[in-house]
């Protein structure tokens, strides 16, 4: 009724599901002990996504890729390396084809962050080590950057 008003949908979205796909951590330090006293942990967080569409029409599967590296400053030393796939199904009408790929890549990866974090905190913690609250990711941003990214690597993959 009210695409026939002139007005745009209604944006409808929900998370029908959330999961860890696939999660490994490895503490160094109890594996191969520290050396030295000086221990100054420099954390490195990346993160990547991916989405697919399901078979179910309006489904989406959207993953969250982290890999947390965590070395002493002092010596370059592995100290933890986590990596976690974590996965959300959402349910998303509404949204026009030409902007689904950023909503999928930026609203659905927020709205899974809260959980991951938690994941990662407790996941460090439990592994002897302090929580580590990972800073807020700015979808947005890393959005912005795969597509500069894949324009760029288009233009050199075009012959002159």
């Amino acid at each position: 009724m009210a695409e026939e008003n002139g007005a745009a949908p209604q944006v409808r979205m929900s998370v029908m599901a959330q999961f860890v796909r696939d999660m490994s951590f490895e503490n160094v330090v109890a594996q191969k002990g520290v050396s030295g006293t000086d221990v100054q942990p420099d954390i490195q967080v990346a993160v990547s996504l991916d989405a697919r569409k399901r078979q179910v029409e309006h489904q989406y599967e959207i993953v969250t890729k982290y890999k947390v590296t965590s070395k002493n400053k002092a010596t370059g030393d592995v100290l933890f390396l986590l990596e976690v796939d974590y996965g959300g199904v959402f349910h998303v009408e509404g949204v026009p084809d030409d902007q689904l790929h950023p909503f999928l890549l930026i609203e659905c990866p927020r709205m899974l962050f809260p959980f991951v974090r938690r994941i990662i905190s407790d996941v460090t913690r439990d592994g002897g080590f302090p929580p580590l609250n990972i800073d807020t990711v700015d979808f947005l941003a890393l959005y912005r950057q795969e597509m500069a990214r894949r324009a760029q690597a288009q233009a050199q993959a075009v012959p002159n």
